[in-house]
């Protein structure tokens, strides 16, 4: 088996081949073709080159925008087990904490579709996986080449704009049931639970990982309408942004009743968990699997339990994987895809370290392993903002709120 390899950012391979469907978004079309200067910067900065001679490659290049778990994920369950299944392939890993690089990936992605050139990734896993399928860049796969879609549900899938779900996961409020004996079932409640009990909620920098930036779009979408919502999960849309005056001013206000009651935040999804695990607050915003996984490994005691609230609830629902139109190894990626929609790396996914949703039924799986989602809603998750207005609402958050 051949060992997987983590390649750093900016140490993209070589890219060599056009796009087969050359549908390019016309905004991020708009902006690279406007000014070839532009293109220029892009290019040397990327490291886009000329075709290779030899287009057919054995060794997958995945690129991974998340958290330290999800790499965690690739490059000790995911990749071992496939090149396993599949020894005569090797996948390369290179890892994006938290899509700090999103913004240059796509603008690279771009740029290659543009150039007629390969961008040097085979098989995407992050946020912006739905900005390149708007805009026309991802690979559409169907069940005749990707047989194991076809156990996917239908509308997670239309969702993806050509991206393939994979797992799923969602934001939860953890209590410590010892000192919160009914948790809050709503966000009304949940905001007036935080004013009752000053300095006793947390939730982390919505730039530092997806369960504070959860609640941050939570507290937004309370004043929206369902159409602005839907809008902003769909496509970028900064002419709605002037709307999120009223639910940053209520975050705004919660700066003196959360942890610290001054308007600091914890940095990261980590540390929210390590002030419930040890007693600095009684409720705060968690990932499903990252809670899941502290559970099981005896980090967080068994007294902190996890619940859902509505109108709105949290954000959660499918990741994405997405292919390159331009990529040289679609032959290699789809077949990466294809096996982690298989109920054996689903299981992997569901009873590993991660605790994932899975995106397939619960039947073809182990119903041990399935058995930690009773009582959560695994089915109906409430989507994020598409990746352009996510970034726009982490920095109009960071301005507007912390110490304010």
């Amino acid at each position: 088996m051949s060992p997987t390899k983590i390649r750093p950012l900016g140490n993209s391979p070589t890219a060599h081949s056009f796009m087969e469907d050359p549908l390019i978004n016309k905004t991020l079309k708009k902006a690279l073709t406007s000014s070839m200067a532009v293109l220029a910067v892009a290019v040397q900065a990327v490291g886009i080159t000329a075709p290779s001679a030899n287009a057919a490659s054995q060794t997958i290049q995945v690129y991974v925008s998340a958290d330290t778990n999800i790499q965690d994920l690739w490059v000790k369950t995911l990749a071992p087990a496939f090149q396993l299944a599949y020894p005569g392939y090797k996948v390369n890993v290179t890892f994006d904490l938290h899509g700090t690089h999103d913004a240059q990936e796509t603008a690279k992605i771009t740029a290659a579709a543009v150039l007629h050139k390969n961008p040097g990734v085979d098989l995407i896993d992050g946020g912006f996986v739905t900005t390149l399928g708007a805009a026309g860049l991802l690979y559409h796969p169907n069940a005749g080449l990707l047989p194991n879609i076809k156990n996917v549900n239908r509308a997670v899938l239309t969702a993806g704009l050509g991206g393939i779900p994979y797992r799923g996961s969602s934001v939860l409020l953890a209590y410590n049931s010892k000192n919160v004996t009914t948790p809050p079932a709503t966000l009304d409640d949940l905001l007036t639970w935080i004013k009752s009990h000053p300095g006793k909620f947390t939730y982390n920098a919505p730039s530092g990982g997806g369960s504070g930036y959860s609640f941050v779009q939570t507290v937004i979408d309370k004043y929206l309408t369902t159409a602005d919502r839907t809008t902003l999960v769909q496509t970028a849309a900064p002419s709605l942004e002037s709307k999120w005056a009223q639910g940053l001013e209520t975050l705004r206000q919660l700066n003196k009743y959360t942890y610290g009651q001054n308007g600091t935040y914890p940095a990261n999804n980590a540390e929210t968990l390590t002030d419930l695990a040890t007693g600095l607050v009684d409720v705060g915003t968690v990932w499903s699997d990252q809670f899941a996984s502290a559970l099981k490994a005896g980090t967080m005691p068994a007294n902190i339990k996890v619940a859902q609230i509505s109108n709105p609830s949290l954000t959660g629902g499918a990741s994405y994987l997405g292919i390159p139109n331009s990529s040289t190894n679609k032959v290699g990626a789809r077949l990466l895809a294809n096996w982690v929609l298989s109920p054996a790396a689903q299981n992997l996914i569901v009873s590993g370290t991660l605790n994932g949703f899975p995106v397939i039924p619960l039947s073809m799986l182990d119903p041990q392993a399935t058995a930690a989602f009773a009582g959560v809603d695994i089915q109906n998750l409430r989507a994020g903002y598409q990746s352009a207005n996510a970034n726009d609402l982490k920095s109009a958050w960071a301005s507007s709120v912390p110490g304010k």
